[in-house]
């Protein structure tokens, strides 16, 4: 890649063609404080990297070799200087999806995504020492409503305009497009821009969508939704590290990539499985008027559930990456077998913090 400008530390995940071994890099996360995140701020950290995740919060509890900068999310300020001479900017920032859709939530998804997006390219076009490369969080939730054929990003078709689906769906639609305009608006030459419209994505831990519906499991209401037709995309979290890996270190490759394993499959099924790797041996269905009951309930909304999102990753397979975990009954055993790893390491914890005292 040859694009690498760090000191040498002992690391060899990132090595390629043009990569010598113990190569490391400066990664910048602007918004790298959420589920997802942290998550990788964490990993990229203990893999030897030196992180920097850009954030409006004070209060942060980062991990090990994770450094925090204030920004606002929408101006440039000292922040900026962050991205100078840095080797990669991953750029998260953006309200979580995880709401009401109400018109004030719409627009502040909205406004956070490309408020955050144009300041990072502002800064990245002012740099004295721009940064090799530039990945941009986006969503799956760009292509259509659909059953038939999958999402690649070569033929899948962008929604907004399906038929028998409510219309404020367009907005999410519209919010993922203007997303990625503002990336390719900017005015980089020097560095390479990859959109990643990335699906769900599964990771053990509070906060995540996997931990959302293993809850459901628990509480018996893992059954399909108003039929379980949609199709669900999804990404095991490791797979997501991965293929970030893989595109840091491919110069090669550019604009929208979708973080998808290549095995979407129906609701129903994907619920099924999810109970089955938990032990939980029948979940209630619900009908698309009790889902929406239970949306405003969780303070959500039933497009994260309705929406058929059948989102294949063309570049990433045609570029020769091998997923760890490519289907889901894989993937939901191994997940949870983390969840009750950790749960037990937080009791063990417990139990012996109690014994101090």
């Amino acid at each position: 890649m040859g694009a690498f400008r760090g000191d040498l530390r002992c690391y060899g995940r990132f090595a390629g063609p043009d990569i010598g071994e113990g190569e490391f890099m400066k990664i910048v996360l602007p918004g790298g404080t959420g589920h997802i995140g942290e998550f990788l701020s964490r990993e990229l950290a203990a893999s030897g990297h030196e992180v920097v995740v850009l954030s409006r919060r004070d209060d942060l509890a980062l991990g090990p070799g994770v450094r925090h900068v204030h920004w606002d999310g929408r101006s440039l300020g000292a922040w900026a200087a962050e991205l100078d001479g840095c080797d990669a900017v991953l750029n998260l920032a953006g309200r979580s999806v995880s709401c009401r859709y109400t018109p004030r939530n719409l627009r502040a998804m909205m406004n956070s995504r490309v408020d955050s997006t144009r300041a990072v390219g502002a800064a990245i076009e002012r740099a004295a020492d721009p940064p090799p490369v530039w990945l941009q969080m986006s969503t799956a939730t760009i292509y259509a409503h659909r059953f038939d054929v999958a999402n690649d990003e070569a033929t899948g078709i962008i929604g907004g305009t399906e038929a028998d689906v409510p219309g404020y769906w367009a907005f999410s639609v519209d919010i993922a497009k203007a997303w990625e305009e503002a990336q390719q608006q900017a005015e980089t030459p020097h560095t390479r821009k990859v959109a990643l419209r990335t699906a769900m994505v599964m990771s053990p831990g509070r906060g995540g969508i996997f931990d959302m519906l293993l809850r459901m499991v628990r509480l018996g209401l893992g059954g399909p939704v108003a039929g379980g037709a949609q199709f669900v995309s999804w990404i095991h979290d490791r797979d997501m590290l991965r293929a970030i890996e893989f595109l840091l270190e491919r110069d090669d490759l550019h604009g929208p990539v979708n973080l998808a394993a290549p095995n979407p499959l129906p609701h129903r099924e994907f619920m099924r499985t999810l109970r089955a790797a938990r032990g939980i041996p029948f979940g209630l269905p619900a009908t698309a008027w009790m889902a929406e009951i239970g949306a405003f309930v969780l303070r959500s909304d039933t497009e994260l559930l309705l929406k058929s999102r059948r989102v294949i990753p063309g570049v990433l397979l045609d570029q020769g990456f091998s997923f760890d975990h490519p289907h889901w009954p894989d993937a939901a055993h191994e997940l949870v077998r983390r969840t009750r790893r950790g749960s037990l390491s937080k009791s063990v914890a417990g139990t012996t913090s109690e014994r101090r005292q």
